[in-house]
This record gives structure tokens, C-alpha cells and sequence, in this order.
């Protein structure tokens, strides 16, 4: 049944939108999200409602490596350009999928790799992959580095941020988007100190020259600058686009989502509403200056980065078409403003919240509010939404529900007791991004409906380097007792009987699927860590390097008071969520109106729904696509494995297939030679239980 239905949603039954967009659309899908302007649409309409279920695998590649993928592919006319799990960049025959070259970097990643860039002077094509912290510049029809590109066909995005660039741990994990002959790059931050800023910067294509950088910590005399402490901007981190971004080329506008400042959890360190984290910066592509902004988190201790790029459409407004720029978050706003002059297209207000206890920890009194669309997750955790999967799933979660406090949007995170933050700061939206219907007006995001648990703690001296490292830089993730919040963060508890120190070295130096890279630990400090995490007795004075000075009390600010218990996922004895279903959704919004046409619980567990427990939801990662054959394609499903096509107009499930792996990753549809073709990365990587993979899957009509 429609939830719409069951949760007394208003319904409506049609949109109508007003595509002004004079672009013509193509037929391949050469930007990551499909255009530059994010919208994850196509004009296809070959496969359609009335033959969808006749779809058969076309054709597979394997890169025979295990670790997950999270890419979504473009395709420039007859070619598919991709990643394997090991971040090797591909050019795949996109009819046939037969492999046409294969770039090794000679660095293997882990990190999340969710897409290229593309680039071409009308004779020559360039593929612009990140690959770590560096950005590649590749021929692309041979897949070899264009070594008049940067340094020797590279660029070091470590450099020009400030300090020691060896020392700086940023990755491109989302795609760079072109303008002209500029590609403009965020990149992946650390969420605990020491992080870099996270500057907007813009790089010539075809010399790798910087451009211009905006500061998303601001520098003295910039807009902004007030809503720091004084020379934080010399500190402060992150405040980065890790989600990548959209693109209104006809206007030269990039529009640019920015994420938290660091820490994530704590921020007496930069009082203030700290500008530009947490934000939607609107920003003339071809010289980074600040057109209109939009701060979604004042002052964020909840990691509510604005999880996706944004997506262009054009809408009807009061009678009139206005070309609009739309925005999903973690918390479940969506927000919808006039894409030239930022004003919101339905009311925003800001609320009242209460303080925090913390001592020194100074929230900002108020944070924006949207009740126009309604949210697409609920909102407050109160008892009576705790699981009934079982009584003794009920029974537990009653008890620990009374251990916690909060509960709501923007409370006030606890000292000594742990905090609901409901939604999880895992989603509402993730990074998968809505798909948008531009003929109609119509958004669709999927969404996670999970709570997570975390409490602060006071950050006691102790007498190891090691264990003052693993608090000050691990324990946000992996929790004060090394027990992490598998399968996200996974438990360090006896590490060193899985991985040798040498092992460990190399994950901290490097990173890996959700953890960045930490360049800054090394010698003797990196060597006092792996003792720690391995419990090695201590060689001598030099397991407790400088006393740690770095990692202690530093008077550059960059140590925690207070420190995170550990965050981790509300669920029951048995691992399921400990609230009550849905556990993850798919929402249809017609953002003419705002109102929903349609929601439906997406994905669920195989062996509860063995048991007659069906339709649950589930946990997913990677967005949908939408057709001109009225079609929404999704995978996202950690659990059942499944790629899904539905009715758009209703949310009706027309085909389905299991693929090897989970499909945590935004499909993509394309036409060669009169055929059209949905291909989307099997790869899994999220679910504990199951293997991971790097495949790449397309279907067509027979």
C-alpha cells in the first residue's frame, strides 16, 4: 500500500510542470547525474511501461576485484567510462562492454570513487578521474596521461591549501563538473583535526593551472569572516564539497553543497554559525566569486553535510515558470529556491532550539525550518515508534530508548549520555542524489529512516601517545572502546590479529572506503598508534613521542575537550533497526506544489521477508533515474541485492532482477545504434554478511 496513504500524506494525482530548459537532451549520459544540471534524466523513451518487464541483461564486465563500487558511469557517444573497486579508471565499449583500455595509477584506493568527468575542444576527449588525492588528466581514447597536464598529466589536489601540503589529506571521491575550459573540484576532508580547508577550486583543463579558489572558511575582509573566531581560517577544516556539484551553464552558474566543519560533533572551538559549512553556495563558474548562499546548519555538532548535488528544473509558481535549483538533505528537508537570486520558492522559518550543556559549546538559539514539502522522514523518535518486530525486540528497545535523551531534529548532543539523532546522520539523503521528471516538475529521493546513538565524554589525559592519538583522531568512528558500528565503521577490537602492523600503517597513511587518509600521522607517532590498536609493549621511551605535544592540550586548538563515545546505528539485538518500519523510502514530491504523489517503502531484508515480514524498507545508498518513458530505475537496496524499475506517475514496481552484488550506486541510461541501454555497478561492499564485487551490468529489450 502507498504510504502516502497510510501516513495521511496529501496525495495529488497530477503535475504539471514547465521545462524551459532550451538545452537540447542527448541521448548518451556524459555527466555524472546524466547533465550538468544534476536532474539524473533522460529523454529516452525506447524502454517504457509497456516493455519494461521484457529487459535482459545485455551485457557484463567483471573487473574481478572485490571492495564495493559506488560509481555511477558516463557515456560519451559509443564509449563507458568508469572505475573498478581498486579505483582503476575504464573505457568500456558501451554496446557490448568489452573493455577498450584500463589507466593504472599505481596507487590502490579504496576510497569511494562515484564518478568521472568528461571534456573535449570538439577534436580531442580528456577524462578528468581522481584517483586519491590526486586529479588525472587522461587521453580519451587511449586512457594515457596528457602530460602537459598538471605535473606530468596529474595534479596534486593536496597543494595550495595551506601548511604542508604531505600533511594534507584530501580525496576526490565525487567528480569534478566542467564549465568552459575549467573543471572545478571539492574533495573529501577528515571529519577530526588537523583537516584542510575546504576550498572551491577551479583548474584550466588543459594546463592544470589553478584558476581561482573560494574560500569556504573565509579570510579576513571576505563575506563570512565574522562568523568565526578570529583566524580560525588559519585551523579550521573541512566546511568541504565531498558530494559534488550541478552546473547552469547558459547562466555560469556552479552550484556548490557544502558539508561540516570539523569536528563533527563539537564545536567550542569555532563559536559561531561558521560560514560556509553546512551550505549551498551559488558561484559565477568562471571566477568563483559568491553569487547567493544558503546555510542549511548553523553551527552543525550533528554532521548534517548537505549530502548530494543539487538538481536544476523549472517549476510553476504562483502562475508563473521559474527556473529552480532543489536541494535534498540528511535531516529530510528538501528545499527549492529560485536559481538566480536564491530566494526560497516555499517559506522557510527559523526555530527555536535549546542549548547545549557542554561547557564551552555555544549552538546557534535558532535553525531553518521548511514545512512546505512536508519532510521525507519522520522527524521525532518517540516510544510508541520502536520496533514490534518481536516482543523481546520491543522489550530491548523500550530499555535502551529510556537510557537515551533526544530524540528530536537539533538536539543538543549530551555529555555522559548517549543522544538519539534521529534522522541518522547517515540519511535522510545520501549521496546518491533525487532523479527529477523536468516535463512535470517532479523530484524523487530516495531516503534512509535509521536513528543513530552518540554522547560526548570528557578527553582525559593518558599516559600513552597511542591511545591520546586513536581519541583525538579514530575514536569519532570506531568508539571510545574500539567497538565501532559495523558494518559502517567497522570494530578495531583485536585488529592486530587480522592485519599485520604493516597493514595497519598502510590503512592509516592511505584511508579506505569511508575513512580518509591520515598523511599527517607518521615515524614515530604513526608507529605509537599501530602499538596501540595492536598492543605492543611499548619499545622504550620512544613509544610516547614528544610527549605528545601534537595530540595533547595544543595550543593551536586543534584537540578535543571533549571526545565522541562513538557513533553507531539505534538497532536491535539482532541487528535490524530498532524503530518501526518504513526503514527506507522512495518519494515522488511534485515541487509545483510541493505536495507528494506518492511514497513507497524501497527495498527490505530477504530472510524477514522469508518470514511473511515484507516490505520493510531498507538501508540504501545511490539515487534513482527517471525517463522520458515514464520510468524511475533504481538499485540502492544494501540487503536484497535487487535493481528495480517503477511506474513513475505511480510508484507502481513493473521489473525487477537480483544482481550478484548490491547496486549502491546511481544507474545510467544511454542509446547506441537505435538501442537504449540501463546499466548500473553491482559491486555491494555495505552488507557485513555478503562478498563484494566490481561488475558492471547493462540491460536492454531483446
Amino acid at each position: 500500500m502507498l504510504l502516502a496513504l497510510v501516513f495521511g500524506l496529501p496525495l495529488a494525482l497530477h503535475a504539471q510542470g514547465c521545462d524551459s530548459d532550451p538545452v537540447p537532451r542527448r541521448s548518451d549520459w556524459p555527466v555524472y547525474g546524466g547533465q550538468a544540471e544534476g536532474d539524473h534524466y533522460s529523454a529516452l523513451s525506447q524502454i517504457n511501461r509497456s516493455n519494461v518487464q521484457q529487459l535482459k541483461e545485455a551485457w557484463k564486465f567483471d573487473a574481478a576485484e572485490e571492495g564495493g563500487l559506488e560509481t555511477s558511469p558516463i557515456v560519451v557517444g559509443r564509449t563507458l567510462y568508469a572505475y573498478t573497486a581498486s579505483q582503476k579508471v575504464i573505457a568500456l565499449n558501451a554496446s557490448t562492454g568489452e573493455l577498450l583500455w584500463k589507466f593504472e595509477s599505481g596507487i590502490r584506493s579504496t576510497q569511494p570513487a562515484r564518478g568521472v568527468a568528461y571534456w573535449t575542444d570538439g577534436r580531442h576527449g580528456r577524462v578528468l578521474a581522481g584517483v586519491a588525492h590526486y586529479l588525472y588528466a587522461l587521453d580519451a581514447h587511449t586512457g594515457k596521461p596528457i602530460l602537459s597536464f598538471g605535473e606530468q598529466g596529474r595534479i596534486d589536489l593536496r597543494k595550495n591549501l595551506r601548511g604542508d601540503y604531505l600533511s594534507q589529506s584530501v580525496d576526490l571521491t565525487s567528480p569534478g563538473i566542467v564549465y568552459k575550459d575549467l573543471i572545478i573540484v571539492g574533495g573529501r576532508n577528515p571529519e577530526t583535526y588537523p583537516s584542510p580547508p575546504g576550498d572551491i577550486r577551479a583548474f584550466d583543463i588543459r594546463t592544470g593551472r589553478l584558476r581561482w579558489t573560494f574560500h569556504t572558511i573565509p579570510h579576513p575582509g571576505e563575506f563570512g569572516y565574522a562568523t568565526w573566531p578570529p583566524n580560525a581560517w588559519k585551523t579550521a577544516g573541512a566546511a568541504n564539497n565531498w558530494a559534488g556539484m550541478a552546473l547552469d551553464e547558459r547562466r555560469g552558474i556552479v552550484y556548490v553543497p557544502t558539508g561540516s566543519a570539523v569536528f563533527d560533533f563539537y564545536g567550542a572551538d569555532r563559536v559561531g554559525d561558521d560560514l560556509f559549512a553546512d551550505t549551498l553556495l551559488a558561484l559565477d563558474a568562471g571566477t568563483g566569486k559568491r553569487l547567493w548562499h544558503f546555510q542549511g546548519v548553523h553551527h552543525d555538532t550533528w554532521d548534517r553535510d548537505f549530502p548530494s548535488p543539487p538538481a536544476l528544473l523549472s517549476v510553476r509558481h504562483k502562475g508563473s515558470c521559474v527556473d529552480a535549483i532543489a536541494q535534498t538533505t540528511k535531516q529530510g528537508y528538501l528545499y527549492l529556491f529560485n536559481r538566480t537570486t536564491g530566494r526560497p520558492l516555499f517559506p522557510i522559518e527559523e526555530r527555536p532550539y535549546p542549548p547545549s550543556q557542554v561547557p564551552g559549546e555555544v549552538l546557534s538559539p535558532t535553525q531553518p525550518f521548511q514545512a512546505i514539502p512536508t519532510p521525507f522522514t519522520r522527524q521525532i523518535l518517540t516510544k510508541d515508534l520502536l520496533t514490534t518486530r518481536t516482543p523481546e525486540a520491543h522489550e530491548w528497545a523500550v530499555k535502551e530508548f529510556a537510557t537515551f535523551h533526544g530524540g528530536g531534529q537539533f538536539f543538543p548532543i549530551g555529555l555522559n549520555q548517549e543522544t538519539i539523532v534521529f534522522p541518522c546522520f547517515l540519511g535522510g539523503a545520501e549521496w546518491g542524489g533525487p532523479a527529477v521528471d523536468r516535463t512535470r516538475g517532479v523530484i524523487y529521493v530516495n531516503a534512509n529512516e535509521m536513528a543513530c546513538v552518540l554522547g560526548l565524554t570528557e578527553n582525559r589525559p593518558t599516559a600513552s601517545t597511542g591511545e591520546r592519538i586513536y581519541h583525538n583522531q579514530c575514536s569519532l568512528c570506531h568508539g571510545k572502546d574500539l567497538s565501532g558500528s559495523p558494518p559502517v565503521y567497522p570494530s578495531l577490537v583485536d585488529v592486530g590479529k587480522r592485519l599485520t602492523p604493516a597493514q595497519i600503517e598502510a590503512r592509516i597513511s592511505q584511508g579506505g572506503g569511508r575513512m580518509p587518509s591520515f598523511p599527517n600521522l607518521r615515524d614515530a607517532h604513526l608507529q605509537a598508534l599501530v602499538q596501540f590498536l595492536t598492543k605492543q609493549a611499548p619499545a622504550g621511551a620512544a613509544a610516547d613521542p614528544d610527549e605528545g605535544a601534537i595530540y595533547s592540550s595544543a595550543s593551536d586548538g586543534t584537540s578535543m575537550k571533549y571526545e565522541v563515545t562513538g557513533s553507531r546505528d539505534f538497532v536491535d539485538a539482532e541487528g535490524y533497526p530498532a524503530i518501526t518500519p518504513p526503514w527506507g523510502t522512495l518519494n515522488a514530491i511534485d515541487l509545483n506544489t510541493g505536495r507528494y504523489l506518492w511514497k513507497i517503502p524501497l527495498g527490505e531484508y530477504p530472510e524477514l521477508a522469508a518470514k511473511g515480514i515484507a516490505g520493510t524498507g531498507s538501508e540504501n545508498y545511490g539515487g534513482p533515474i527517471v525517463t522520458a518513458g515514464t520510468l524511475l530505475f533504481i538499485g540502492a537496496t544494501v540487503f536484497d541485492r535487487k535493481f528495480r524499475a517503477f511506474d513513475s506517475r505511480t510508484g507502481e514496481l513493473l521489473w525487477e532482477t537480483v544482481l550478484p552484488f548490491a547496486g549502491v550506486a546511481t544507474p545510467a541510461t544511454y542509446m547506441v545504434d537505435g538501442k537504449q541501454y540501463v546499466v548500473i555497478a553491482s559491486g555491494g561492499g555495505k552488507d557485513p554478511k555478503a562478498h563484494s564485487g566490481s561488475l558492471y551490468i547493462a540491460f536492454a529489450l531483446p
